[in-house]
């Protein structure tokens, strides 16, 4: 079962994985023909009512099936107002072939369609990815064809209905069937309407492999104020510097409003010194400590989630202050470097994410073996039995929450420089900040390793850490 938003992603994972969508249009008319033959008689009439996205393309493919019938389309405004290339070329394909079509641009038109004389009608207006009440023509239209004394089939979900939870915030049509594509939708359980599950070969890969589909819809709001993109805060620093800096840097890139760095006071002017875009927070003494507890959880409650971990280094008064700062914090965290090795051991009431590589997994009591879909299984079930988010880091990493496993393939081996790890882990806390743990993790990968090889096709293998601060923007910008 997948929410709009999800198959909305995996739509344009197929497509980066070679599907062609005017495959998968195809393949998706042809299901809705299939089912339409369910209900009608050759020579029936069939009135297709058609919106001008991809929902509407459908229905013009699935006309053209349907040449054993007589077939009428309706589109819903302008046909040079159609919304996509593959929409636009099907809906020319229709006038090539010659079959009856027309446009409605007022809501009076309706009544010019037979809708009560049709013997099935195809509600092709809006698809899984609008919400909201219809706009006119589309809410007449509805109206119309529930009105109608006739079979309705409806393209993926039907105009005016919720994918994701069935509601109808205003007028909808009602479906006696629905032909929905690649997996349910959670919305359709509760219709009463007949649904069919359509294969238009969409491949597993596109779910379990982290792909450009997994950026869409997060376009910022016009009306955006300060701190509504995420604040974070990244404890770090005392035997490292730069680490910390790396972090919160990344995570500005990533689209972090705000970036605290709480660091050791004998190492704060040169956090500071490695950008003017961080705030700095210096903690008494050389190295975080217990004493510091209470001031890191005074921060940490005022800001939308922590990187902890960057820099910190293995003192064992460092790690007992961790283990102390997680078992009162109860926020969302990203920990990572020597960090991690406190996670199995502490009683925690925060949501983790977990980033590390296969040698601090394994030390972290996980699995260890070279055979990439065992270990995949191995960190879904280490992941459920810690309770937390995994990003395990590899030539492919593995991403799991113990339900869900996901794989992201970008990246390259110049990631084993030194501070990648700290790119990634700010990325990952950027994005936790608003998103949940493994959507945030899985997008955190790939754009770090997007990143990389967006790095490497200019330096080869010269990449540093700092190179890949520069090319997120241009991940967020051109995989959206």
């Amino acid at each position: 079962m997948l929410t709009a938003d999800r198959m909305a992603a995996v739509d344009a994972n197929a497509a980066a994985l070679g599907v062609p969508r005017k495959q998968l249009m195809e393949s998706s008319g042809n299901a809705v023909a299939r089912v339409v033959r369910q209900y009608v008689d050759p020579d029936d009439q069939v009135i297709f009512v058609c919106g001008r996205g991809n929902n509407g393309g459908d229905a013009f493919v699935a006309a053209r099936f349907l040449d054993a019938y007589d077939v009428e389309v309706a589109l819903l405004g302008h046909p040079d107002r159609i919304g996509t290339d593959i929409a636009r070329k099907n809906w020319a394909a229709l006038q090539a072939a010659e079959i009856p079509a027309t446009t409605i641009t007022d809501s009076t038109a309706i009544d010019d369609l037979d809708l009560a004389g049709a013997d099935c009608i195809v509600d092709a207006m809006l698809g899984t990815g609008v919400t909201g009440a219809l706009r006119e023509p589309a809410a007449t239209a509805a109206r119309a064809i529930t009105a109608a004394d006739t079979a309705v089939v409806a393209v993926d979900v039907p105009s005016g209905v919720d994918a994701d939870t069935g509601e109808a915030a205003g007028d909808a049509v009602t479906a006696d069937h629905v032909v929905t594509f690649h997996d349910t939708k959670p919305g359709l359980d509760a219709l009463d309407a007949a649904v069919t599950v359509a294969d238009i070969g969409i491949p597993a890969a596109a779910e379990r492999f982290v792909g450009p589909g997994d950026l869409l819809g997060r376009e910022r709001a016009a009306e955006s104020h300060k701190g509504d993109h995420g604040e974070l805060l990244v404890i770090g620093g005392g035997p490292y510097t730069g680490a910390p800096a790396l972090a919160g840097q990344a995570a500005l890139q990533a689209g972090a409003d705000l970036v605290h760095v709480a660091c050791p006071e004998s190492v704060a002017p040169q956090v500071q010194g490695y950008s003017e875009n961080l705030i700095v927070h210096p903690l008494a003494g050389e190295l975080v400590t217990q004493s510091v507890v209470d001031d890191l959880l005074t921060q940490a409650t005022a800001v939308d989630a922590v990187v902890c971990g960057p820099g910190l280094g293995d003192n064992e008064s460092t790690r007992a202050a961790v283990g102390a700062f997680l078992e009162r914090y109860d926020g969302r965290a990203v920990v990572d470097a020597d960090a991690l090795s406190v996670v199995p051991e502490v009683d925690t009431g925060a949501t983790l994410v977990c980033t590390p590589h296969q040698g601090e997994v394994v030390k972290m009591g996980g699995p260890s073996t070279d055979d990439r879909e065992q270990l995949a299984d191995q960190v879904s079930d280490f992941a459920a039995d810690l309770g937390h988010t995994l990003l395990v880091k590899g030539a492919h990493d593995i991403i799991s929450d113990g339900e869900t496993t996901r794989i992201n393939r970008t990246g390259n081996p110049g990631m084993t420089v030194g501070g990648t790890g700290d790119v990634l882990a700010g990325v990952v806390g950027a994005l936790l900040a608003t998103e949940e743990p493994r959507a945030a993790a899985a997008v955190g990968a790939y754009v770090t390793g997007r990143a990389a090889d967006l790095a490497a096709d200019t330096v080869g293998d010269s990449l540093v850490a700092t190179d890949l601060l520069d090319r997120l923007p241009e991940v967020f910008a051109t995989d959206e």
